[in-house]
């Protein structure tokens, strides 16, 4: 096994933690940037659009960057659950299918859509400067399953964390070029392809 130990990326902050307060606010902070992309939603708007007053919001939030950042790690953690989900198969296999899987339904998700139509470069730092929380939880399933792999045979043995950021690398490419008409239009064949080559390079 490889003696390297790759650290995952821990340079951003984690978003505030969730009270059940928080769901009706981040509804309201989707729904305004549904309407008018990141850049033009404000606290007030969403304070508007949840019924409280803009002091409720700032008691939970310091300043709209961290609602935002808090509605993004919401709304993209639930596409973990398909990358996560136990369909059967060995690891590998789980984790293969579960990539394609997520790549489809992060790269089909409303606010993420919204976000490459309107506000596309406040994507760029988690592109080329930083991980976000989302993308540090993906690193953290992604080094889950492999480790399991690796234990029952099915994965190559090399350090869990080094494949988990290769194989996030690897899927960012394809997310982030969704909205282009060549991988539109052949999305889901991309994905299978993506698939095999998961299952391939992850082999004993």
């Amino acid at each position: 096994m490889s003696q390297r130990h790759a650290q995952l990326p821990q340079n951003s902050p984690a978003p505030p933690a969730l009270d059940p307060a928080d769901g009706a606010l981040l509804d309201a902070a989707r729904a305004c940037v549904m309407a008018v992309g990141m850049k033009r939603t404000t606290l007030t708007d969403v304070a508007r659009r949840a019924g409280v007053s803009r002091m409720t919001v700032y008691r939970r939030f310091p300043d709209v960057e961290a609602l935002l950042q808090a509605l993004m790690t919401r709304e993209f953690l639930s596409v973990l659950g398909d990358v996560v989900r136990t369909d059967g198969g060995n690891a590998r296999e789980r984790l293969a299918r579960g990539a394609g899987r997520g790549v489809m339904a992060l790269s089909e998700h409303p606010l993420f859509n919204r976000l490459m139509d309107v506000d596309p470069e406040l994507l760029l730092p988690y592109a080329f400067h930083r991980y976000g929380a989302f993308q540090r939880a993906v690193l953290s399933a992604f080094g889950g399953i492999i480790r399991q792999g690796i234990a029952e045979g099915s994965i190559r043995e090399e350090d869990p964390e080094l494949l988990a950021v290769a194989l996030e690398l690897m899927l960012r490419g394809p997310v982030l070029a969704a909205r282009t008409e060549e991988v539109t239009a052949e999305r889901e064949a991309i994905c299978a392809q993506l698939v095999a080559l998961i299952d391939g390079g992850l082999k004993p």
